[in-house]
């Protein structure tokens, strides 16, 4: 009975004692975190910028596109003044 008893006051000790890392063991998870963080970021940074480069790659194809379009029409408009001055020009000289 008396060394259940001691035995369970051992236990109960234990269980109360404080658990704390140790040096070493600190040391290997800051270790762990640097080298966790030092192979993610310059990932997650180039993905990053490479989203806004396209983005941007994005906006100014649109507006390349939407200048072709308006140089089409500015260059249907000229044809047609053409066409309207050379009408008028030979109605003139008539």
């Amino acid at each position: 009975m008396k060394d259940k008893k001691e035995l369970l006051e051992a236990y109960d000790e234990e269980l109360l004692k404080e658990k704390n890392l140790s040096f070493k063991t600190l040391i290997i998870v800051y270790l762990s975190v640097f080298l966790a963080l030092a192979i993610f970021l310059p990932n997650i940074y180039i993905k990053n910028e490479i989203y806004y480069i396209s983005r941007d790659i994005g906006e100014l194809y649109d507006q390349h596109e939407l200048l072709n379009e308006e140089n089409k029409n500015l260059k249907l408009q000229i044809e047609l003044i053409r066409f309207k001055n050379q009408v008028l020009d030979t109605l003139a000289i008539d």
